[in-house]
């Protein structure tokens, strides 16, 4: 098979892999760690207050959102980088030490 054509169903089986479980599990909310340690702490002790707030609180929960997403996306850039820089310093040593 050409490369072109493994990439695309890759990709087409990643686009699946990222569907499947929010078109198969009906009526739920996707909850992130917060939430969850929210509800747990006020299970363990229904009286704690918290001792520190946010600084910047946004405006909702798509700008939350978009933050993350900025954070995840400049992230995967940082580390791509990385990674391109090594493999690209690793073949061009190779390439001087033939000359």
């Amino acid at each position: 098979m050409k490369k072109s054509v493994i990439a695309v169903l890759l990709l087409l089986l990643c686009a699946l892999i990222a569907v499947f479980p929010l078109v198969m599990v009906k009526n739920s909310e996707f909850g992130g760690a917060d939430g969850a340690a929210e509800e747990a702490v006020q299970k363990v002790d229904p009286d704690y207050e918290p001792w520190a707030e946010s600084i910047l609180e946004p405006p909702g929960g798509e700008t939350e959102s978009l933050l993350f997403c900025l954070q995840a996306g400049l992230g995967a850039g940082v580390l791509g980088f990385g990674f391109g820089w090594l493999a690209a310093r690793k073949k061009y040593r190779n390439d001087e030490a033939s000359q």
